[in-house]
């Protein structure tokens, strides 16, 4: 097939890496080798939701420009840019760990895995795993000089659960802690760590809005391990969501999605944002469509749309919370 000619073959155990084949073929949209390595690597960083480490960094430095109204660029773009690393790193060391655990099957109805596929081999995920970990470190040495030895835990404690999520002898994503693992350090970490940076100080108004913001990132895992929860109940991966069962995960879903909306009214107390602090309430329609898609959709592909919108929903809600700060 034009395009993959010299890459490794694709698994024919893959429904999802055959759909993709078929997809291309019927495009006839790859023209040359160098193009599907580099639409391999776009797939296994998973763009779509990497507005979950956007986001955060984005509402703590709003918080803080509300606050003190000045903003200090180049920690904001560096401490952005460490974020995605370690987003991508982690993302990418999921993709070869899964596969060489046995979660990227025949069975996973998620969308289609670089390794698992064949499209990249083992060994390049993850020296890219651990080149974009080496990377956010490198930059963590000015935001360290910058902020001092609190930014300095935050970006050890990061990386290495970043590594954690799906690496080690007891994986943070082969337990229930996925989703608190998210809130933390996508939510807590990543909200509060960047109000730090701007301001050399914390305050009950981040740390509200970054429970808000970690809440939404938390519910992007919630919806991945539901979708995957038969296949990874045969596998030993015991996620809440294998835990709790499916009901129980619907109620989880909606107490994450509408929590970030019954917090707004102590954050516009503590922010003094006035009618401001209202605008993210414009995205409550979509929370509530994203609801009852995930309350009466039969498990399968459908859900990993659910996700991605799950993971726009959160930038979103962050864009309208920031310019309500702002305001």
């Amino acid at each position: 097939m034009p395009g993959w000619k010299s890459g490794p073959p694709i698994s024919a155990s893959s429904r999802a890496g055959r759909s993709i084949i078929k997809r291309y073929e019927m495009s006839n949209s790859v023209t040359s080798t160098q193009h599907s390595a580099l639409h391999a690597w776009w797939l296994a960083i998973r763009p779509k939701t990497l507005s979950v480490s956007l986001t955060p960094v984005m509402v703590g430095s709003c918080i803080a420009y509300a606050e003190a109204g000045v903003i200090a660029w180049l920690p904001l773009l560096v401490a952005l840019l460490a974020a995605m690393l370690i987003q991508i790193g982690t993302n990418l060391h999921n993709d070869v760990s899964d596969f060489e655990r046995g979660a990227d099957n025949a069975e996973r109805v998620g969308p289609a895995r670089a390794t698992a596929s064949g499209w990249l081999a083992p060994v390049v995920v993850r020296r890219a795993a651990f080149a974009c970990f080496g990377l956010a470190v490198l930059l963590g040495i000015y935001l360290v000089w910058h902020g001092g030895w609190p930014i300095l835990l935050l970006g050890l404690c990061s990386v290495a659960a970043g590594w954690a999520y799906t690496g080690g002898p007891r994986p943070i994503a082969y337990s229930a802690l996925g989703e608190l693992y998210v809130w933390l350090f996508f939510g807590l970490g990543a909200v509060m760590g960047s109000y730090y940076l701007q301001t050399l100080r914390l305050d009950w108004a981040a740390f509200v809005a970054a429970c808000m913001v970690g809440l939404f990132a938390a519910a992007v895992i919630a919806v991945n391990n539901y979708r995957d929860l038969d296949s990874d109940r045969k596998i030993g991966k015991n996620t809440l969501a294998v835990r709790i069962g499916r009901g129980a995960s619907q109620a989880e879903y909606a107490l994450l999605l509408f929590t970030p909306y019954l917090l707004l009214p102590l954050l516009v107390y503590l922010s003094h944002s006035g009618w401001g602090g209202v605008l993210p309430l414009l995205s409550l329609p979509l929370a509530f469509s994203l609801q009852q898609r995930f309350r009466h959709e039969r498990p399968g592909p459908v859900f990993n749309r659910i996700l991605a919108q799950t993971a726009q929903l959160q930038l979103i809600f962050g864009f309208l919370l920031s310019i309500g700060l702002l305001l």
